[in-house]
């Protein structure tokens, strides 16, 4: 069963920069879409960011459009979400989660099957 470990979150003030991370346990490159969400305290959780499984579609919430990129790393396994220019707002846990040969529908979290234990991610302003 595939298994996700998100790491790379902290308290960052508004303006900076942090790297999360999200390593999977099976090979992502062969079969899995990976999605970043976030939940912020008292709110729903919310799409942030995904790449399909094949890497040629990428989807971004108009919210960090511009700010933030996906990207994923062959040698480790690993999908990166770089976030800069970070606002208060962007204060919440952040999630990965793995859809088995997923193309579209990226942004819809039940399109997901499985979700790693987020990171927690804290920008003062």
């Amino acid at each position: 069963q595939m298994q996700l470990v998100e790491s790379g979150g902290g308290l960052v003030q508004a303006g900076g920069s942090l790297r999360l991370s999200c390593a999977a346990s099976e090979n992502i490159f062969s079969s899995y879409a990976i999605g970043w969400f976030r939940q912020a305290p008292g709110k729903e959780r919310e799409f942030v960011a995904a790449i399909s499984w094949t890497g040629g579609n990428i989807e971004y919430a108009d919210s960090v459009k511009g700010r933030f990129t996906i990207s994923r790393d062959s040698v480790y396994n690993t999908v990166y979400l770089q976030m800069n220019s970070l606002k208060p707002e962007d204060t919440a846990v952040y999630y990965c989660a793995a859809a088995y040969r997923q193309s579209y529908y990226l942004s819809s979290s039940s399109s997901y099957d499985y979700w790693g234990q987020g990171t927690q991610v804290a920008v003062s302003s």
